[in-house]
């Protein structure tokens, strides 16, 4: 991957890791609503490059935004925070 710099890094927890030195990370976050003032809990689901195979499913990760690396693979696994089991 080379030098990463200053690039947008996010936390998110792996659902599925059935494709090859690829990820599915799903990112929460929460959201005031703008009427009632409650706090909603949003979700958006990144693939994620794994160039080791090294995620499981349930781990919490940290990921890096990339270049383009296929139609739909703009982030890379930085590095795993916490293993699932």
């Amino acid at each position: 991957m080379g030098e990463l710099g200053h690039r947008r890094t996010q936390t998110g927890v792996v659902v599925s890791d059935k494709m090859e030195k690829t990820v599915v990370v799903r990112v929460d976050r929460l959201v005031k609503h703008p009427l009632y003032n409650k706090y909603i809990k949003r979700s958006v689901k990144y693939k994620v490059h794994d160039e080791k195979n090294s995620c499981k499913a349930g781990d919490k990760v940290q990921i890096v935004e990339c270049r383009p690396l296929s139609k739909d693979k703009r982030w890379a696994l930085r590095q795993i925070l916490e293993s699932a089991a």
